[in-house]
């Protein structure tokens, strides 16, 4: 007899092929033990037991994964189904009746009614059912917020029960709980109809015992409900046309001019959000929609800043028009323009505004609503990547400014944002007494992208980090462009240039001092650098330019000393040396009179007329003493 030889698998290899036929039959759970049985019996050793029984544990996964794929892939089926149904139905009732049964058959469950809303009124009521047998469920009016029917219509989102009668969470009234007894209902899930902005009504699945509705159910009836509202507002207009047809005897017109807007729309609807999905932006979305609507588009953010326009004059946005329609859920006309607000869900992401069209057509009128449909998600896209980039930009910035990381990692990091970190950088520090800091810190990010820079908060400062070799002057253009764009003062404190990682941190505490020195000097609303604020820039500075400093106070007084041989300079020196007086100064110097007065003549139109002003005296005479200091050493 062979020892150490493997002894080939008997019995496992069928049991595995016969596991692999039944997954193929679609076989029912308990047949799956079968092959371990049978292999029992045939005297299969306990490794080849083992081996079949993970192998029927894993085919019964396999099995109920496919199960699960069967029932969605029925869900989907029947609710394409559905919305063929519907298409095909033309009137009112047969549309409702169709609805409640095929969420009957969807569901499986006892009972599917449907309520819509009486505006008039205000509250729902019952209008068609499918299993009820109580009369007086089938008449039962719900007042908006009372019991589930009324909670759904007024919330406009969908709840789910267990067990009505035992949920506190609803208003009961004794009308509404004695229809529900009567029809012995405890489970029940209902839906909203909505159309647009609207709600109808409501749709319901109820089982007549107690269960938990999954959220799969509970999105399968809500799918249901999206189709049944137009199928219903479709049947409803589809009625009045008819109505109207009988009056004016023009239906095939009416019809050919109805189905000729709804394709323009469509095809406009398609044609825009292609436009975008390959990665148009809101210009190319402007340009599209002023030739499609043949007027001027503007197309604003929820701040109120243009983010396009083609083919008009710059417009403020509309604030009340925004507001009206947001709440209408439609456009609003405003003298002579168009307004439609731009949404997500309850949230406002801007606007859109039409221009040279004062008298809308309900065609044009739906295809420029549902073009605010297409900005929502082109604003969506552009906010992901807006807010993916500055949280990456402002977390590079914060490690720059901490010199948190290797130099060498944080310029790499840099280069691939855009920023070339070797090149020479001012920073600046913003802030705004009024204006919200993220307002602020969306518009520097704006800035900052323009000038291939970075922005981000840091010790609850906006900061930017800018090329610049000017931080002065480009801290008072970024202080105006900032403060246009969130509509109030923003002062700038600047600082640079620096070059590479190692040199912001410094420059980034001199440029906040700065704005410190600005605000306190009340200089409001401007920007400027050290450089800028005279003898107290001096003072701030972590490496003071004294020379500079002399230079940019006295430069004009030593440049004619220098070309002319005299010495204004130690007039002006003994003049504030001797407090302004004319006479001590005089005999300091052992001239007239006369001479310290024509010195001084000259002195003023070199310096300007404000040369003895106070203010400026003060800074004139602590250049004097640097200049002494600086010529001493």
């Amino acid at each position: 007899m062979l020892t150490g030889v493997t002894r080939p698998a008997q019995h496992s290899a069928p049991a595995l092929r016969r596991l692999l036929d039944l997954l193929a039959q679609g076989a029912a759970a308990e047949e799956f033990d079968r092959p371990a049985a049978d292999a029992r019996q045939a005297g299969a050793s306990a490794a080849e037991l083992a081996e079949i029984t993970e192998a029927a544990a894993v085919a019964l996964r396999i099995r109920r994964t496919l199960g699960q794929h069967r029932v969605r892939e029925a869900q989907l089926t029947a609710l394409f189904d559905t919305a063929s149904d519907l298409a095909a139905l033309r009137d009112l009732d047969a549309v409702l009746r169709a609805i409640v049964h095929r969420a009957k058959l969807l569901l499986g469950t006892d009972v599917t009614y449907l309520s819509l809303n009486d505006d008039a009124a205000g509250d729902t009521y019952m209008r068609v059912t499918d299993g009820s047998v109580a009369e007086a469920f089938q008449r039962v009016r719900l007042g908006m917020g009372e019991g589930l029917g009324g909670l759904v219509a007024q919330t406009a989102r969908p709840y789910a029960t267990g067990d009505y009668q035992a949920d506190t969470r609803f208003h009961h009234t004794t009308t509404i709980d004695s229809a529900v007894l009567d029809e012995g209902l405890r489970a029940i899930l209902g839906v909203p109809l909505r159309l647009g902005a609207r709600i109808i009504g409501v749709l319901y699945a109820a089982d007549r015992s107690p269960r938990e509705f999954t959220a799969t159910e509970v999105a399968l009836l809500s799918s249901l409900a999206d189709h049944a509202a137009i199928a219903i507002d479709g049947a409803r207009l589809l009625e009045e046309t008819r109505a109207a047809l009988v009056d004016l005897n023009a239906a095939s017109e009416t019809i050919r001019t109805h189905s000729e807007a709804m394709r323009r729309a469509e095809e406009a609807h398609d044609q825009l959000t292609d436009l975008v999905l390959q990665g148009g932006g809101a210009d190319d979305v402007a340009a599209a929609l002023a030739d499609i609507l043949d007027g001027g588009i503007l197309i604003h953010d929820a701040d109120g800043a243009e983010l396009a326009r083609a083919r008009a004059e710059p417009l403020p946005q509309p604030i009340p028009a925004v507001s009206a329609s947001r709440a209408r859920g439609r456009a609003v006309p405003l003298d002579g323009t168009w307004v439609c607000a731009v949404l997500a869900g309850p949230e406002l992401l801007g606007s859109i505004a039409l221009t040279g069209r004062a008298g809308l057509a309900d065609a044009d009128r739906l295809l420029f609503e549902r073009a605010s449909v297409v900005t929502a998600l082109l604003m969506l896209l552009r906010r992901s990547v807006a807010e993916t980039e500055d949280r990456v930009r402002g977390e590079l910035l914060g490690d720059l400014l901490a010199r948190t990381g290797d130099p060498g990692t944080l310029a790499a990091r840099a280069r691939r944002l855009g920023v070339n970190l070797n090149r020479r950088h001012s920073v600046f520090v913003a802030h705004s007494e009024v204006a919200p800091r993220h307002r602020l810190l969306a518009a520097s990010a704006r800035s900052a992208q323009a000038l291939n820079g970075l922005a981000g908060l840091h010790h609850d400062h906006v900061v930017l980090v800018a090329p610049s070799d000017a931080p002065g002057p480009s801290a008072q253009t970024l202080a105006a462009e900032l403060g246009q764009a969130v509509g109030f003062p923003v002062t700038v404190g600047a600082a640079g240039p620096a070059t590479g990682p190692a040199e912001l941190p410094d420059a980034h505490r001199e440029a906040d001092r700065c704005l410190s020195a600005l605000r306190a000097l009340g200089r409001t609303g401007s920007g400027g650098a050290v450089a800028d604020l005279g003898f107290i820039g001096v003072l701030l500075g972590d490496q003071a330019d004294l020379g500079g400093y002399v230079r940019r106070t006295l430069g004009p007084v030593l440049d004619y000393d220098s070309r002319r041989g005299t010495d204004l300079v130690t007039t002006l020196d003994a003049y504030f040396a001797e407090g302004a007086s004319l006479t001590r100064t005089k005999t300091l110097l052992h001239v007239h009179v006369n001479t310290v007065v024509q010195r001084l003549e000259r002195i003023g139109r070199l310096l300007g007329p404000d040369w003895n002003a106070p203010a400026r005296t003060l800074e004139i005479q602590l250049a004097l003493r640097l200049h002494r200091l600086t010529q001493g050493l």
